[in-house]
């Protein structure tokens, strides 16, 4: 089966920093988009970065405004999410995903398998 586990969340103050993992098993990882996805208490979950098979292209949401990069390690099988100077507004839980096909999307359906998420808590 495949899974799919984040790591690297927890409690900053505003303007830190975190990176976040996601470690892939149970299928050729490189062959596959994956993405990143939150969602805050109450809310909806929300897009947030994608890339490719092969890493050569990345998506963003509107309201990262370069504060975060998306990479992926596929001799590895691993995904990362580096944050910069976090906000409020980023306490989310964080979910990594994994796509269908070989581009990034930035909607959920089209992801097939989801990690349990990692919970991002920022201090004012």
């Amino acid at each position: 089966q495949v899974a799919l586990v984040e790591s690297g969340g927890g409690l900053v103050q505003t303007g830190g920093s975190l990176k976040l993992s996601c470690a892939s098993s149970g299928r050729t990882f490189s062959s596959y988009a994956m993405g990143w996805f939150r969602q805050a208490p109450g809310k909806a979950r929300e897009f947030v970065a994608a890339i490719d098979w092969n890493g050569a292209l990345r998506y963003y949401a509107d309201f990262v405004q370069g504060r975060f990069s998306i990479t992926r390690d596929n001799a590895n099988s691993i995904l990362y999410l580096q944050i910069f100077s976090l906000e409020p507004g980023d306490t989310a839980v964080y979910f990594c995903a994994g796509g269908t096909g070989s581009v990034g999307s930035s909607s959920s359906d089209d992801y097939d398998y989801w990690g349990q998420g990692t919970q991002v808590t920022v201090s004012s």
